[in-house]
């Protein structure tokens, strides 16, 4: 007997080492429980929501460009302390402090009415939103950004519940040191997104770590709706205008939207012409500037010249912006000029949330028609 319960601990003591870092694991057959039912996730790709007995289980499928592994946590709340750890990595729900490091989430712990859990943000300043302006105006939120890094002390003496954040390969020096110190690093896949409402569906993310999963649901529900009605609208039109895109972004190099991006995808909903929309690629394009003028020249309407917010900064970087049809014909439109009072754009901050007030945007400039009575939220007409 004696002989067989040390053979049964040791295996239970392989078992659990195996497991420390099963969150890694794409295929952890740790976990022998049957989820009772999982979210229904309707366009977004890099994440999923299971739901067990006594616990949800929360899956990053991609958690940075091309990841080969995915990333599991195990949510519960403080009454059930006993969830053995080798499940995953364990987080209590609801989350009362939270750091996030990306603007992008803001909007969303907004409409959960949660964004009194923020306590700390790296570059505040960056952030738009009156509400969130006003906690950290009052030191509610405090400034962890140190150049392109975050400063880890300071994050680690607020002691935060979980870090969201994003990475764009493998290794994060920043968020490795804050989860090897024990606080819990979620990495947020809205990003990698290729389509609209695949990103905005990620404030069902949100919802799950806060327990607002219905919240979540309902409001995602809303922008659905919203965005799929603009785009029936944008149908009723007849002509498909010409869109040229982006700008020089280095010596004689375009960058422009790829013809598998979300921002060819809103283009396409807005029942627009985008010259390269049969372009491959879900990111951008990097193009020669004569091959851009030879194919965009006599483009009608020129959306989000990159970063510039006027036609005379425009010409004072490169004068032959002056060449395009749209550029002369005062067809130019950006959103650059929309910032919060310390300089935030709220294109980058809110866009992710709210497609359906970017989709109606490009139809008020390509259809202006089909949209009488609205007032753009996020572009205007560059002078």
């Amino acid at each position: 007997m004696k002989s067989y319960t040390m053979k049964w601990s040791l295996r239970v003591l392989i078992i659990a080492v195996l497991c420390v870092t099963c969150k890694r694991n794409n295929n952890s057959n740790t976990n022998k429980s049957i989820a009772k039912k999982s979210i229904k996730i309707k366009y977004a790709k890099g994440f999923d929501i299971q739901y067990f007995k006594n616990y949800k289980k929360l899956i990053i499928k991609s958690p940075y460009q091309n990841s080969k592994e995915q990333f599991e946590y195990i949510l519960t709340n403080s009454k059930n302390n006993q969830l053995q750890s080798v499940l995953g990595t364990k987080i209590t729900t609801p989350i009362q402090k939270v750091v996030v490091t990306s603007t992008t989430y803001i909007p969303m712990l907004e409409l959960l009415g949660v964004e009194k859990s923020l306590i700390g943000f790296p570059h505040t300043k960056y952030i738009s939103s009156p509400k969130t302006r006003k906690l950290i105006d009052d030191n509610l939120v405090k400034e962890i950004g140190v150049k392109s890094a975050l400063n880890t002390e300071i994050l680690l003496d607020l002691n935060p519940d979980v870090v969201i954040g994003y990475s764009m390969t493998k290794t994060n020096k920043s968020l490795s040191l804050i989860e090897k110190s024990g606080i819990p690093v979620l990495l947020n896949g809205d990003w990698l997104e290729d389509t609209p409402l695949g990103r905005a569906e990620w404030i069902k993310f949100f919802g799950v770590l806060y327990n607002k999963e219905k919240e979540a649901d309902s409001i995602f529900k809303v922008i659905e709706s919203n965005y799929n009605i603009a785009k029936r609208i944008a149908k009723k039109s007849k002509k498909k205008p010409t869109i040229l895109s982006g700008a020089i972004m280095s010596k004689d190099i375009w960058n422009l939207p790829a013809g598998e991006s979300f921002v060819a995808q809103f283009l396409n909903d807005a029942n627009t012409n985008y010259l390269w929309k049969n372009s491959k690629g879900k990111g951008s394009l990097s193009i020669s500037f004569e091959s851009i003028l030879d194919k965009g020249k006599s483009a009608g309407i020129w959306i989000a010249p990159g970063y510039f917010s006027s036609k005379k900064q425009m010409l004072e970087k490169n004068a032959n912006y002056k060449e395009f049809t749209a550029f002369k014909n005062n067809q130019v439109f950006t959103f650059a000029n929309k910032v919060g009072e310390t300089g935030g754009v709220l294109y980058f901050e809110l866009g992710p949330t709210r497609p359906d007030l970017v989709l109606k945007d490009i139809i008020k400039i390509t259809h202006p028609e089909l949209l009488k009575e609205y007032t753009p939220t996020f572009f205007e007409k560059m002078n």
